[in-house]
């Protein structure tokens, strides 16, 4: 699985903003153009822009131009190296609990006796 650490990176950096992350549920529901991103949040077109440039510099989202609009739209596989990486933790969790399932069954199938009651 090759995934770039530079890439995953700038991923994380840009979902690190959570204006960036209601830009993203927002475009979730289908592709929006600027102005329409602005509407509910209270900072200026401008930081909305420069939010969307940094979303796009880390490929989670694409434009288009039609006409003099620039409509935004959730990249295709945006969070594909996301994914990937918290697939890796995912299978590596599993395996620790299927490892610790298997020793309690060792355990309770071989209890121990208390300490009195050795002798």
């Amino acid at each position: 699985m090759a995934m770039s650490a530079s890439r995953l990176g700038d991923t994380f950096s840009a979902l690190s903003d959570p204006t960036r992350r209601a830009i993203l549920a927002s475009l979730a529901t289908g592709e929006k153009t600027v102005l329409e991103l602005c509407r509910p949040f209270s900072v200026s077109q401008p930081a909305v822009s420069r939010h969307l440039r940094v979303l796009e510099e880390s490929g989670l989202i694409t434009r288009r131009i039609d006409g003099t609009k620039r409509p935004c739209r959730l990249a295709p596989n945006a969070m594909k190296d996301v994914e990937q990486w918290l697939d890796m933790f995912r299978r590596a969790l599993e395996a620790n609990y299927e490892r610790l399932d298997a020793l309690l069954a060792e355990n309770s199938s071989n209890p121990t006796p208390p300490e009195n009651e050795k002798k």
